[in-house]
């Protein structure tokens, strides 16, 4: 045998399972954050599921108990600090956060109101950034690490028309994440983002109709598709599984392309 080749070490497949993990997930009740939430229920993480819907996250725990899975619902409304700290807070134990919650108000720049400003920066970035803080802290208390999870947006890295203040908030994530992932490194705690294009959900769907918006996004994209969430749901138990364990501080854009041009 060659004794170069002896001496090279044994290798095995990162681990992509997250048995054992408490995985919490906001916005959670529908769309990319209810497919995020099943996402890590099949790798085995233990699921938190956050919304101001309560009716939905039973669904959704529902689902994920009838799959073997195990998840419970945690009903919470994340623009108040009161109860992020009383209801998120008091969790014992988080492992993987993902930031899901999201918002947006298209209308043209000159036109944007101080309340659609406010609204769309006060859930995409001021509570994220709350939330972030609380479940940090506590895993720099448990002293075992984690793995946070930005939904961020393609719009993070680009610029769009009537678009001016969710790209503000999406620019600002993007930013978060590299400041958090340099500041918590050394507590093993890593922060990635995930940046998706337009993401086909019961609530994107309709916009679809509209050929013309159709076409021109489809024009935009490389790989000739609207998303999928099925998309994401890779990407997330990839972020937060061992698989990813030199990761920090980055964006992984799932946009076919999109930002590519």
């Amino acid at each position: 045998m060659n004794e170069k080749a002896a001496a090279e070490p044994q290798l095995a497949t990162p681990e992509m399972r997250l048995d054992g993990k408490v995985a919490l997930v906001t916005g959670a009740g529908r769309g990319l954050g209810r497919a995020c939430a099943l996402a890590l229920a099949g790798a085995g993480a233990e699921v938190v599921a956050v919304s101001r819907t309560g009716d939905e996250l039973e669904a959704l725990a529902d689902e994920i108990g009838g799959n073997g899975g195990i998840a419970r619902a945690l009903v919470c409304d994340i623009t108040s600090r009161n109860q992020i700290e009383e209801k998120i807070g008091g969790l014992e134990r988080v492992d993987v956060l993902v930031n899901n919650a999201g918002t947006n108000a298209p209308e043209p720049f000159v036109d944007v109101s101080e309340e659609n400003y406010d609204r769309v920066m006060g859930l995409n970035v001021k509570s994220l950034f709350v939330v972030s803080q609380i479940v940090a802290r506590r895993m720099i208390h448990r002293g075992e690490g984690g793995s946070i999870i930005h939904m961020s947006s393609q719009m993070g890295h680009v610029g769009a028309p009537t678009r001016t203040v969710y790209c503000t908030s999406k620019h600002a994530v993007e930013g978060l994440t590299k400041a958090m992932g340099v500041e918590l490194a050394p507590h093993g705690i890593r922060v990635n983002a995930i940046g998706p294009t337009f993401i086909l959900t019961p609530m994107t769907r309709p916009f679809f109709e509209n050929r013309a918006f159709r076409d021109d996004t489809l024009a935009r994209i490389p790989l000739g598709r609207l998303g999928e969430l099925e998309d994401i749901m890779g990407a997330i138990v990839f972020l937060a599984s061992p698989a990813s364990a030199l990761i920090t501080g980055a964006s992984l854009t799932i946009d076919g392309g999109w930002t590519a041009w």
